[in-house]
């Protein structure tokens, strides 16, 4: 098995364990395990990454890659995995699932300029208070 695939399989190994955990109520452990888990798939997903033709697999890497970054909180890895991913030349489906993926980013943690647009729309909507 190479690296890659290597890399991939121990990641899938440490999330199964770590839905074990969760699901015995041990969150921090989960939560652990989820890490490591992104570590090893970003390794696998960096080991693909300049070879276009590895294409489906190298977007799909990155889209698992970035789906662990999200469980662990880790957005603006998450935004770097993705548009990595967009830069090649994914599948139709894997794009779309990677779009869907940022739109995830992006609901949690919007850019500031968003967020400025969205709190100037909440400003200019919201009723006054009747007295």
């Amino acid at each position: 098995m190479n690296a890659m695939k290597l890399l991939h399989h121990e990641a899938m190994q440490l999330v199964d364990k770590a839905e074990r955990f969760r699901r015995e109520g041990d969150a921090g452990q989960a939560a652990r395990l989820l890490e490591q888990a992104f570590e090893q798939e970003r390794q696998a997903a960096g080991l693909s990454a300049a070879d276009q033709a590895l294409e489906p697999t190298r977007s799909v890497l990155h889209r698992s890659a970035a789906s662990l970054a999200i469980e662990c909180g880790r957005l603006r890895d998450a935004e770097q995995l993705i548009a990595a991913a967009l830069s090649g030349n994914p599948p139709d489906a894997i794009a779309e699932e990677l779009r869907d993926l940022l739109e995830q980013v992006y609901f949690v943690h919007p850019p500031k300029a968003r967020r400025r647009t969205l709190n100037q729309r909440r400003a200019t909507t919201r009723k006054p208070k009747r007295r």
